[in-house]
């Protein structure tokens, strides 16, 4: 079985939660029983995880030596010249090593995507942009770490497709069988 789940900002990837206060987890949203994560999505980004109750299947979609490609949508502080984002094509050297080179193009006009709340900070003297960044790898914060690297501080970071599988229409909270 594999799932397509949009997760909301500030829920964790797993469906228990130790924390005091304990934080929102899968367990909210009526998941079928005995799937669990194929790869992760951070606490403060959104968007498309898929969930499988196959091992092996979960293997192929996050073991890096695959390189499956994963789509994201971010929201940037700052201009994203050429040379920004031709960096980021080229692959850009983060503190645990270069990354692969990404796929990225600048998304004009802006995607039409749900309110976050909370929603976006925003600053009237700071222009932010939208750009799509493809990967092949899966660091930990790796999208973040990247834009940061060449001065587009993410503001929000949104998941639309990994591999074949796309968001497509699904409500932060929705969920459906692939």
């Amino acid at each position: 079985m594999l799932i397509a789940f949009n997760k909301p900002f500030n829920v964790l990837c797993q469906f228990t939660d130790r924390g005091d206060p304990p934080r929102r987890t899968l367990a909210e949203f009526g998941l079928p029983a005995n799937v669990y994560a194929a790869g992760r999505l951070d606490y403060d980004s959104e968007g498309l995880l898929l969930l499988t109750d196959d091992g092996a299947l979960a293997n192929r979609l996050t073991d890096p030596r695959h390189k499956q490609p994963k789509t994201y949508w971010a929201q940037v502080e700052g201009t994203p010249d050429e040379a920004k984002l031709a960096a980021l094509r080229k692959g850009v050297v983060l503190n645990d090593g270069p990354t692969r080179p990404a796929v990225v193009s600048l998304l004009e006009p802006a995607p039409a995507l749900w309110p976050r709340d909370p929603p976006v900070r925003f600053r009237k003297t700071v222009p932010d942009a939208w750009i799509e960044l493809t990967i092949t790898e899966g660091r930990n914060r790796q999208v973040r770490r990247m834009t940061a690297a060449v001065g587009l501080p993410t503001l929000r970071l949104v998941r639309v497709a990994m591999g074949e599988v796309r968001l497509d229409g699904l409500a932060p909270g929705q969920w459906r069988e692939v």
